[in-house]
């Protein structure tokens, strides 16, 4: 990654407008000191998002996303650090100070683009203009799959001729074979005659990324060839987990209707498009991953379909997607909650067959008809089994309950338990007791191998008090980090609070260190400075939902208080309930313990008579 000072971080930061920013995007009005939005990263009718302007950060109270300029560019492009802080560089007319290593880097991967895009004109160019028999059996080819018409120019689609014509052409333009083979255009020729062409008679599919930048290709032969299907090797432009055919055509109506359509090919996803399904996008030569998944859930904010073929291949991708069911789907995962469904086309078709043969009509009852993807998986368990059979039922409810392993601590896996027995005809508690037997699998290994360096919060029932806590604490963290010139008041509580969620200890301590490293520094710099250490800190620390009269010193006070009566009430509870259990005192120790749960107690009287009087208003 490059590398910048961080004074060109913040003098970029500063030089961006956050409401200005927001505003190009969408509708903000303001309400006292603080701009809204309807929130562009998940769909809703009431603005929820608040942009601060003095503290320059921002915050959606719906789906819990929050940050500066940079990670709002981030999110809205689905782009990372660099991308986007070149960006706001550019918005703001300032030159980025770049090393002559990053630079360099920048420069190659820009020839690496430069070549894919030419490669994607030049393809484009014989399949509709290339009078050679070979021309003229990728267009008959791609006609005979409907992809005739206007599909070509708006697809940009190509046929791929081989035999050096290729590498002739971008040789001709100034790029040299060792850049081709690196963009995997090329391969190295066995007998060193040169660079060849990796792709020959083939119909040509560009693949871009989410900005619509041609970064690979995949190739489908033309008659008899194997394999059928080519991709693009790995490049440094292009990572297969990572990227879905058709996402940069499809990004807008994901985020407009709040689903994704997943299918498994190229055609697949145009045939879909041209139908009307313009929120269809394709996996390339690999299993979805959670890469994908997580991609996905930016842009489409209610559901993920996963449409999978009527064929024997696309039941086994059925059968490989239920590795994806996690405690992310369940109710528990709150605002982080990812709601997977599945559907299989009829009769042993591809959606493209099938929206030709059926109709768009057909296809919408279809996708409507989507099932969340553990009802999919336990039917498809169930539905394995001859139910008239005695044993079959034990071994139909043993296979069932394998799928609910991953959540079998949650509700909805208790939920699923009992329609598990209705369809086996079998007791509740029959299935429920099988359910607390199985074994939870370990954690699911991310094909991409993406580290988590910080855990994410636990995910768990609460109760109205603890609720209550919890808000409380992030309230106090937030309002500290938008006011770090009155931190130094309330260093203690940042220290000594008992925090019940692990991720608000990390960041008060956090809060700390960065405050102790920079007694002055400013809000947007703290949370920055903030996020680049814990991927939670911007949900939170942006979080404040502190109005009225109350000035933030007051606020902060309250809440301070808050905190430590919650922490004088847990111990008080803890010392009482040692006071009545522990037989293994003597009565010396029960007298000094009971003597200090009554000074506590006092303590705590006094303090909620002065937290009482200073409410906030």
């Amino acid at each position: 990654m490059a590398s910048f000072s961080e004074e060109d971080i913040r003098q970029i930061r500063e030089a961006n407008d956050l409401v200005e920013l927001f505003s190009e995007r969408t509708r903000v009005q303001r309400r006292g000191r603080d701009f809204w939005c309807c929130c562009p990263f998940h769909q809703e009718k009431t603005p929820s998002c608040k942009i601060d302007p003095s503290t320059q950060t921002w915050h959606c109270f719906g789906c819990g996303e929050g940050g500066d300029a940079i990670t709002y560019i981030e999110k809205l492009d689905d782009v990372g650090f660099v991308d986007a802080l070149r960006f706001l560089a550019r918005r703001a007319g300032i030159e980025l100070k770049e090393t002559e290593t990053d630079r360099k880097n920048q420069t190659k991967r820009a020839r690496l683009r430069d070549i894919c895009r030419e490669t994607a004109s030049f393809y484009h160019t014989l399949l509709m203009r290339d009078p050679s028999p070979e021309a003229q059996a990728a267009r008959d080819y791609l006609s005979g799959r409907d992809l005739g018409g206007n599909v070509p120019k708006t697809w940009n689609l190509g046929f791929a001729p081989g035999r050096r014509r290729l590498v002739t052409h971008l040789s001709s333009l100034g790029f040299s074979e060792a850049e081709m083979v690196e963009a995997n255009v090329a391969v190295r020729s066995r007998n060193n005659f040169g660079a060849q062409d990796r792709f020959f008679d083939r119909a040509m599919f560009p693949i871009n990324d989410v900005k619509g930048e041609c970064i690979a290709f995949g190739g489908r032969v033309i008659g008899a060839g194997e394999p059928k299907y080519l991709n693009t090797g790995e490049t440094p432009l292009f990572h297969k987990s990572e990227v879905l055919y058709g996402l940069d055509k499809a990004k807008a109506a994901m985020a407009s209707t709040g689903v994704a359509v997943i299918v498994e090919g190229y055609t697949d996803v145009i045939a879909l498009h041209e139908a009307g399904f313009t929120n269809a996008v394709a996996t390339l030569g690999t299993a979805l991953t959670r890469q994908h998944i997580r991609i996905l859930s930016h842009h489409a904010k209610s559901k993920i379909i996963y449409l999978f073929d009527g064929d024997a291949a696309g039941q086994r991708a059925a059968d490989r997607a239920l590795e994806f069911i996690d405690s992310s789907m369940t109710p528990e995962a709150g605002i982080m909650r990812i709601d997977l469904f599945a559907a299989t086309i009829p009769d042993d078709q591809d959606p493209a067959e099938y929206v030709k043969a059926a109709g768009a009509e057909a296809m919408q009852t279809l996708l409507d008809d989507a099932q969340p993807l553990l009802k999919y998986g336990i039917d498809r368990r169930v539905d394995r089994y001859d139910l008239t059979r005695p044993e079959n039922k034990v071994r139909a409810i043993q296979d069932a309950v394998a799928v609910l392993a991953p959540i079998k601590d949650s509700m909805l896996a208790n939920e699923y338990a009992v329609y598990i027995a209705s369809k086996v005809h079998v007791a509740e508690a029959l299935v429920i007791d099988e359910l607390a037997k199985v074994r939870a699998p370990r954690t699911y290994e991310d094909r991409d191998a993406e580290a988590a360096p910080v855990p994410a919060p636990a995910r768990r029932q609460l109760s109205g008090p603890e609720l209550n806590r919890l808000r409380s604490e992030r309230e106090f963290l937030s309002l500290v980090a938008q006011n770090p010139a009155m931190a130094p008041d309330f260093l203690s509580a940042l220290m000594q609070t008992n925090w019940h969620e692990n991720v608000h200890e990390q960041l008060a301590q956090l809060l700390v260190d960065i405050l102790g490293e920079n007694p002055i520094i400013t809000v947007s710099d703290l949370i920055f400075t903030a996020q680049q250490r814990n991927p939670y800190a911007s949900r939170v620390l942006t979080s404040s939902v502190v109005q009225g009269t109350t000035s933030a010193f007051d606020s902060l006070a309250y809440l301070a208080r808050e905190l430590q009566i919650g922490d004088l009430e847990q111990t008080i509870e803890e010392m009482t309930a040692q006071l009545k259990l522990s037989e293994s005192l003597s009565a010396e120790e029960r007298d000094e313990l009971f003597k200090t749960i009554v000074v506590i107690q006092n303590d705590l009287n006094a303090l909620r008579s002065r937290h009482i009087a200073s409410k906030i208003t």
